[in-house]
């Protein structure tokens, strides 16, 4: 079983990416799908959570309103769109599964598998 996030690299602030999160082995439609990203020397963050089938998304303030996460389940596949994005915002972003989001756009300690990341640089 693998699972994958893709889609980083270098983009100017205010820019846009998508990333995406894809899955080898396993049903990835059947999970809610969480977002993490970590910057260099900082602690790991969780930035959002979209539970299966249309359950419902979950943001972290401090990407609310820039960011969305959507699936695709023909494609089984999960995306986290960026727009606006900043300095600060560089980071390696990783996505995982759990069986729901409980609510909340940490899964904390629900998480059942880490994807491989991938890097994300805002810069000029």
């Amino acid at each position: 079983v693998q699972l994958q996030a893709s889609g980083g690299g270098l983009v100017q602030p205010g820019g846009s990416l998508r990333l995406s999160c894809a899955a080898s082995g396993l049903t990835l439609n059947r999970y809610a799908v969480g977002w993490f990203r970590q910057a260099p020397g900082k602690e790991r963050e969780p930035i959002s959570c979209i539970n299966p089938s249309g359950g419902g998304t979950y943001y972290a303030d401090s990407v609310k309103g820039r960011f969305t996460s959507s699936r695709d389940n023909v494609k089984r596949t999960v995306y986290l769109q960026m727009n606006s994005l900043k300095p600060e915002d560089t980071a390696v972003y990783y996505c995982a599964t759990a069986s729901q989001c409980y609510d909340n756009y940490d899964l904390g300690f629900s998480v059942l598998r880490w994807g491989q990341g991938t890097l994300v640089t805002v810069s000029s």
